[in-house]
């Protein structure tokens, strides 16, 4: 699924850009701690986190993600959001809990 259908399917917010629009989003993660994602995390994934710190950034490029949802209305400072921008993730941000927002993936045919 492109990231643009998937974004507004879960009526996302975004909170970064640029981004790829038509980056085909293949897997979804679910994770906090970060050594965990970088060590699990598919490229290609869209994770979702409650983590809004920069660190964050530099993992999902790593990895080469197609973005980062962080779930529970938690939102990035502006250090996070300059970052996303420079490093072209998108971040997107929804009221929706970690479980809620990776069912309705799975729903959409976006597997961990």
């Amino acid at each position: 699924m492109k990231l643009c259908e998937l974004s507004a399917e879960l009526s996302l917010e975004q909170v970064s850009g640029p981004h790829d629009e038509e980056r085909e989003v293949t897997r979804c993660y679910a994770g906090d701690i970060l050594s965990d994602v970088m060590a699990h995390a598919p490229e290609g994934c869209i994770w979702l986190t409650l983590q809004t710190h920069g660190n964050i950034v530099v993992v999902a490029s790593l990895k080469g993600m197609a973005g980062i949802i962080l779930v529970n209305g938690h939102r990035p400072d502006e250090e996070t959001v300059a970052k996303a921008n420079a490093e072209a993730i998108p971040l997107f941000v929804t009221t929706r809990t970690c479980y809620e927002t990776a069912g309705m993936l799975h729903r959409m045919g976006i597997v961990g």
